[in-house]
């Protein structure tokens, strides 16, 4: 087990260990996964997961921010 502390701009070191152990280099994106009792898990983002983050936040983006669905949202 690891420990680490927060800096006051909600940064924090990865240890060598785990970096080590993630193959982990300076630019790498990790994601976070909470479960419901808590618990963080973090694991190093693959190129497919950033496809599909960026894939849906285009098509999202597409789709929920039509004129049709603004005039929607200003009758509520």
């Amino acid at each position: 087990m690891e420990i680490t502390k927060i800096t006051s701009k909600h940064q924090a070191t990865v240890p060598a260990e785990i970096r080590a152990a993630l193959g982990l280099k300076a630019g790498d994106a990790i994601e976070w996964v909470v479960d419901d009792a808590g618990v963080a898990r973090v694991r190093k983002a693959t190129a497919l997961d950033l496809l599909y983050l960026k894939g849906i936040d285009r098509s999202l983006a597409d789709e929920w921010l039509s004129d049709a669905d603004m005039d929607a949202w200003r009758e509520l």
